[in-house]
């Protein structure tokens, strides 16, 4: 997915097992971001950056919803361990994060593997990306930060 195109209708599950959709934010920014895992230290500094910013975040007129391929379980601990008061999409088929093109080979200790590249998506109050965020860019202490700046 780049700039300038339409995001999949069809997000996923959220940590509850409700489905969300795409046209559940129209007239709203949606931020969209995408995360490695729960409870993992970068992943958490993340989610804790942006529920602190949550509130100007929405007074800004942004949504936000969190997505990785952790089970609907792990989100509810995720969110209830930190008290995240945003949607977290359980992508276990990775459906999304393959749509969106941010699932990718990775490597860590010269190990090679998959998994979900860190990245943001900025959705305007139609549906189209207006920005991204790339894995390089994001500084996951001081996220919600970033996106207030723009």
């Amino acid at each position: 997915m780049q700039i300038g195109d339409k995001a999949p209708e069809v997000l996923g599950h959220d940590e509850n097992g409700q489905e969300i959709r795409l046209e559940q934010f129209k007239g709203q920014k949606l931020v969209l971001y995408f995360y490695p895992k729960d409870n993992t230290s970068g992943c958490t500094a993340e989610a804790c950056s942006i529920r602190d910013n949550y509130g100007e975040l929405r007074k800004k007129g942004y949504a936000v919803v969190g997505v990785s391929v952790d089970s609907a379980a792990s989100h509810q601990k995720f969110k209830t361990k930190h008290d995240l008061p945003f949607t977290l999409i359980a992508d276990t088929e990775h459906t999304l994060v393959e749509q969106m093109g941010v699932w990718a080979e990775k490597s860590m200790y010269g190990r090679k593997y998959f998994g979900t590249l860190r990245t943001t998506f900025i959705i305007n109050e139609e549906g189209i990306i207006e920005n991204i965020i790339l894995p390089k860019q994001i500084k996951t202490k001081t996220h919600g930060e970033q996106l207030l700046a723009l």
